[in-house]
């Protein structure tokens, strides 16, 4: 008796079903990524969209020039009688940057050298996150810190040190970045192939030597761009500075006196009591403006050095 058989099903081929399937996931987290990633583009976009359209009305409302802004010597947008020119703001924040670097970058260099080339694996477990644990203490802090117990300890040295002075506040931003120093520094340092210590050390070399004139110089772009980053970040400090050198736009190069940052002036005008709109409201976005370019171009500096003095060892 024969027996009848229906229509013979599909063969349905696992491989090719996970394929797919792989596919479209594959095509959907390559979505995410990439809207993450214009997410952060048109924020960025935005960002300077509005720091440069109201700096332009700023200009175009104060009647000053860019010429004008750029080197005068009165900053006194809140007075009567307003000036604007933004030097002794950039003063202020070129004499905190360059006071915290001349602090920073030795100390955070040697602190990295040791680290990597002379301390044992226990002691640089140990010292390692102590030092960055500095990184996460909140900058409000370092400024209370500075404003309470350097600047005292500071004026029992230093006569004519007024309470809010440029020296505390290069001192305090100095400990702010000497962790992203030395972390970065070390980190370059630690990259360098054994293989190059190996062959200096086989020709006789001695352990300064080697570190000197071998690992220092193969990390040379690694190092050179942490000391870029690092300024940038005592560019753009604020709490710190605000508490520790005041609000007194000076033009000055005495760190005795009181000072003021482009950052701290815009969290004075930032407290609420200038009126959205007026013109000194507007010297916020024309002050930014300074400040992003300032960044910038020190970041577009570091990516250059790096580029310029990269190794890449096989």
């Amino acid at each position: 008796m024969a027996v009848s058989r229906g229509p013979r099903s599909p063969i349905v081929r696992p491989g090719f079903v996970r394929s797919q399937a792989q596919t479209i996931k594959e095509n959907l987290i390559k979505g995410v990524c990439f809207l993450c990633a214009a997410i952060s583009v048109a924020t960025t976009l935005g960002i300077i969209g509005v720091l440069t359209t109201e700096a332009i009305n700023f200009f175009r409302i104060s009647g000053v020039s860019p010429w004008q802004f750029f080197t005068g010597t009165t900053w006194t947008p809140q007075f009567l009688n307003p000036q604007f020119g933004v030097l002794p703001l950039i003063m202020g924040t070129l004499q905190i940057t360059l006071g915290a670097a001349l602090i920073a970058v030795p100390l955070g260099l040697v602190a990295a050298i040791y680290l990597s080339e002379y301390a044992d694996s226990r002691v640089r477990d140990i010292i390692k996150p102590i030092l960055e644990i500095l990184a996460g203490i909140p900058t409000v802090v370092y400024g209370y810190f500075a404003l309470m117990h350097i600047t005292p300890f500071l004026r029992q040295f230093i006569p004519g040190l007024e309470v809010f002075n440029g020296l505390s506040g290069a001192l305090v931003v100095g400990i702010m970045i000497l962790p992203l120093v030395s972390s970065l520094c070390e980190d370059a340092l630690h990259a360098v192939p054994k293989s190059l210590r190996e062959g200096a050390y086989g020709l006789g070399s001695t352990k300064l030597e080697v570190t000197l004139k071998i690992v220092v110089p193969a990390a040379l772009s690694g190092i050179a761009a942490s000391f870029i980053l690092a300024i940038s970040r005592a560019v753009g400090e604020t709490m710190a500075v605000s508490m520790a050198s005041g609000s007194t736009p000076n033009m000055t190069l005495d760190p005795r006196e009181s000072i003021q940052t482009m950052t701290a002036f815009i969290v004075q005008i930032s407290k609420g009591d200038t009126p959205a709109g007026s013109v000194t409201y507007l010297t916020l976005f024309a002050v930014g403006v300074t400040l992003f370019t300032i960044t910038l171009l020190l970041n577009l500096l570091a990516n250059k050095l790096v580029r310029k003095y990269r190794t890449v060892y096989n």
